[in-house]
Parts: structure tokens; C-alpha cells; sequence
């Protein structure tokens, strides 16, 4: 998985068209299609933050878990500019401990997709299935198979601001799946602009792994649907995210 170093000095204004608001949102209505209601939430992969002081704001108990630390500093000045109390945790989620009995754990902006490697992603879910109480719930999304090999593999996506500027080239690899990101940044400092450059790499699998994945870590009432549907309404079409509600299973 990448730790951000550099990135998240300019993190936000990369997302700043990020729906966050949709994730929360789709949160809430997906607790709601379960009768859930949980109390306590663990963001893993939290970011800047952004959607774990949402989900603050909103009466939740939050624990925001994210393996770059200059992502926590961040996300922990916001916190207290806010005066939103949320518990920020240096983690990488593949070896995530000391956190037990949560309702809920979210994993959202394809987070799952840093993690590249078959036996690691049995490993996340593991953690994160010993992390939850009885009944507990697992929300995550990943980036869908078609969306990059079709619209993400082989592209080149620019942006330009008075801040900031970018390039972003994605490649593929002979894995199906795989794609390793190459962004140059262009950052302004007073009177100038500063270069720097970053390097990710990202996989995503077939929904079926990851349900096989879950269920070997005990999950189960799992549900699939695609971007910020609940329910799969546009099967036909493209689309660029999935989501999985997995349930714990009680043993």
C-alpha cells in the first residue's frame, strides 16, 4: 500500500470534486436497508479525514484509521478547527489491532484497491472482522473490472488551478486488474511552482474474490450494488465503483 508523503499537502484540492457527501449518505441508507444502527464507525483508509468528520458531525462515535501520518495530521487539525471529536489511529489496515467491539467499519475511495496482494486482502478482512462486535457491519467500495480496463488503463487525466496542477498517467500490467498510477504535481509556493512526483499502484479483483474473501473471515448477508445505488437499478450500464455490505456472522 502507498503511504502518502508529499500527496496530502495537496490531497484536498486533488479531491475537492470527491462525493464525499454520497458515501455518507449511502452509509446511513444502507444501515437503514439492514435495520442497523450502529453507534460507533471506524474509517479505515480515513484520508484528510473528510467523510470520518462527517460521520462525526452527524452523532457517530468515530475512529479514523489511515497509515500515512501526514494524512492524520491533517485530517486532526480539521478535527479541532471543527471541534468534532473524532480518534485518529496510525494503522495500515492490513495489520490493523487494538480496536475492538465496533459497530460499524468503513472502507471507502477504492482503499481496498491499494491493497494489490490476494493473501493481504484476506488478511484486511480478517482484522477487520476480529474489530467488529457480533452482527457488526463491513461497507467498502472498489473500483469495478470493466470501468478500468475501459476508463482508467492507458488514459491520461489533467487539471489546472491557481494552486495546483497535475498530470496523472495510468498504465496497466500484464495482471488483470493492476494499474499503476504516475502523477506529476506542480504545486505553487509564493511566486513559483514546485514539482514533485508520486508513484501508486493499485489492483482490483472480481466482485466473487472479494466475497469469498469476506466469508472466510466469517462475514456474511453479503449485498453488491453498484456506485451510490442500494439497490442495482442500471445493470447495463458501465459502472465505476462497486459496493459490498458485508454482515459479521456470529460464532
Amino acid at each position: 500500500m502507498s503511504e502518502y508523503t508529499r500527496f496530502a499537502q495537496v490531497y484536498d484540492a486533488f479531491m475537492k470534486d470527491a462525493p464525499y457527501d454520497d458515501w455518507v449518505t449511502f452509509t446511513d441508507e444502507a444501515c437503514r436497508q439492514a435495520d442497523f444502527h450502529p453507534k460507533s464507525i471506524i474509517d479505515l483508509g480515513c484520508g484528510t479525514g473528510e467523510i470520518a468528520l462527517r460521520l462525526a458531525e452527524k452523532g457517530y462515535t468515530v475512529t479514523g484509521v489511515d497509515m500515512s501520518p501526514d494524512m492524520l495530521t491533517i485530517a486532526d487539525q480539521k478535527s479541532q478547527a471543527k471541534n468534532v471529536p473524532v480518534t485518529w489511529v496510525h494503522q495500515d489496515i492490513r495489520a490493523l489491532a487494538g480496536i475492538h467491539q465496533v459497530d460499524l467499519a468503513i472502507s471507502y475511495c477504492d482503499v481496498v484497491n491499494y491493497i494489490t496482494d490476494e493473501a493481504d486482502i484476506e488478511q484486511a478482512f480478517q482484522r477487520i472482522y476480529d474489530s467488529l462486535q457480533p452482527n457488526g457491519m463491513f461497507i467498502f467500495d472498489f473500483h469495478a473490472l470493466s470501468y478500468v480496463e475501459e476508463h482508467l488503463v492507458d488514459h491520461t487525466f489533467t487539471d489546472v488551478n491557481d494552486e495546483m496542477a497535475y498530470i496523472w498517467d495510468c498504465f496497466g500490467t500484464e495482471t488483470v486488474g493492476e494499474m499503476v498510477h504516475e502523477l506529476t504535481f506542480f504545486m505553487k509556493q509564493q511566486h513559483a511552482y514546485i514539482r514533485f512526483d508520486e508513484e501508486h499502484h493499485q489492483r482490483t479483483f472480481h466482485a466473487s474474490f472479494y466475497t469469498e474473501a469476506l466469508e472466510k473471515a466469517g462475514f456474511s448477508k453479503m449485498k453488491i450494488t453498484n456506485d451510490f445505488l442500494t439497490e442495482n437499478e442500471k445493470q447495463e450500464e458501465i459502472h465505476e465503483r462497486k459496493f459490498i455490505v458485508a454482515q459479521k456472522q456470529s460464532r
